[in-house]
């Protein structure tokens, strides 16, 4: 297959500087053409869904879904941020691992996801 993984997602914002440092600050992604940014290795799902889903909100055609080490402690950071975060104990599955979601400044949805041990 020569396809080795995603090496880039982009998308359009109203303030890009602002946003970039957002995502930065907030969720330690380096957003730069010149460095980008080193994510570990592990597993990534790239599906589309169904255009009536209701796993990520009607407006909007995409939903990032970052894999995150120790989500308690990144939703209290970002709770503390004044971040509004969202959890389900039915996201949530022993054999997949652990979810919550969150906006970015401009409403663009982003689930963060803690694999389970034996998927990540």
């Amino acid at each position: 297959m020569p396809v080795t993984g995603i090496g880039g997602i982009f998308f359009r914002a109203k303030d890009p500087a602002a946003l970039q440092d957002w995502y930065r600050s907030h969720l330690g992604t380096y957003i730069d053409y010149t460095t980008p940014w080193q994510q570990e290795a592990g597993p990534t799902v790239f599906m589309p869904f169904a255009a009536d889903t209701d796993y990520f909100p009607a407006d909007r055609q995409w939903m990032i879904n970052l894999r995150v080490r120790d989500l308690g402690g990144l939703l209290a950071a970002l709770r503390a941020a004044g971040i509004e975060v969202t959890t389900n104990p039915d996201w949530d599955m022993p054999e997949v691992g652990r979810f919550a979601r969150i906006h970015d400044p401009e409403g663009n949805p982003i689930e963060l996801w803690e694999p389970a041990q034996s998927a990540g």
